[in-house]
């Protein structure tokens, strides 16, 4: 296949999302990593993997690129804008439509943007392109309106959640677990958010929240059955289907809210692609909370 062609069907293949395809073209010439620009956007091979999200492909190619002593990152396009400003670009819907909620989408940004940004060279952290902006003020221009989104999103999960917290420690005496998930929630719809929010900080809280107000509601569903047992004096012909009717709703809502915590956990506890893991990026993060704490901490005077 002639350099040109291959060169055309690289970047299709990122673009129609058929990574491996992009991957056999580049093994069978390694040239087109190098010296290949998109003829519609003039951009590289890895800037076009990194707007289009491709992390498998982005991955490879540089692997590939680091294997050959190259370092492919370093690139700016005719605006002025380094492989950070391109990692700052809003997401191809495609890429996101498959994401459930704003608040997750708006953390997959985030997370895709701290990978780029880790492998990127110092500079090019701060550099401002042709317009004056700098990598973040670009990606903070582009998610303005996923951001007030996911504010919203954030902020009614939490509401239903409390009024179910609430309603728990009214009548049960399950207030022990649901006191802190209420306060996790509380947390939430208290302060303003700012986008490093939606990376570590709330998708801790509400999973937190979520898996206090899970052991409440299942010591209240222990404990209503263990009251009518008693009250029914073991009469099990009634205590059955009683209990059936009572325990089901509870365990459909629970495996309904399941699917969205392990969603949350699975989106915040994966690795960055090039970036530190999650237990570095949580360190981070309890460091950053530490520090900010004893800011606040009064020292005794010296005599």
């Amino acid at each position: 296949m002639p350099v040109s062609k291959a060169v055309e069907a690289a970047f299709k293949a990122i673009k129609n999302d058929n990574p491996d395809i992009v991957i056999e073209i580049t093994k069978a010439n390694e040239n087109i990593l190098w010296s290949s620009t998109d003829p519609e956007e003039s951009t590289s091979l890895f800037a076009c993997a990194v707007t289009n999200r491709q992390e498998k492909v982005a991955q490879f190619l540089r692997e590939l690129g680091a294997s050959t002593g190259r370092n492919i990152v370093n690139f700016i396009d005719e605006d002025g804008n380094n492989m950070l400003h391109v990692a700052a670009k809003l997401a191809p819907h495609s890429k996101s439509s498959h994401i459930s909620g704003p608040a997750l989408q708006l953390q997959s940004e985030l997370r895709w943007f701290e990978s780029v940004r880790a492998i990127v060279p110092w500079p090019y952290k701060e550099q401002k392109n042709n317009a004056g902006e700098t990598p973040f003020q670009v990606f903070a221009r582009e998610h303005k309106d996923l951001l007030k989104e996911a504010e919203e999103w954030m902020k009614k999960t939490a509401e239903s959640s409390t009024v179910v917290g609430a309603l728990i420690i009214t009548i049960m005496f399950a207030a022990a677990f649901t006191v802190p998930g209420v306060l996790m929630f509380l947390g939430i719809l208290t302060p303003r958010y700012g986008y490093q929010d939606f990376l570590i900080s709330l998708p801790l809280k509400w999973m937190i929240g979520a898996c206090s107000l899970f052991i409440s509601i299942a010591t209240m569903a222990v404990a209503f059955c263990a009251s009518l047992f008693i009250m029914l004096k073991g009469r099990l012909v009634v205590f059955i289907p009683i209990t059936l009717l009572a325990v089901i709703p509870v365990i459909l809502f629970m495996l309904v809210q399941s699917k969205l915590v392990l969603e949350i956990y699975s989106s915040t506890c994966r690795s960055h692609i090039f970036g530190p893991s999650f237990a570095t990026t949580l360190g981070k993060y309890v460091r950053s909370r530490l520090f900010i704490s004893r800011m606040f901490i009064r020292r005794p005077i010296d005599d």
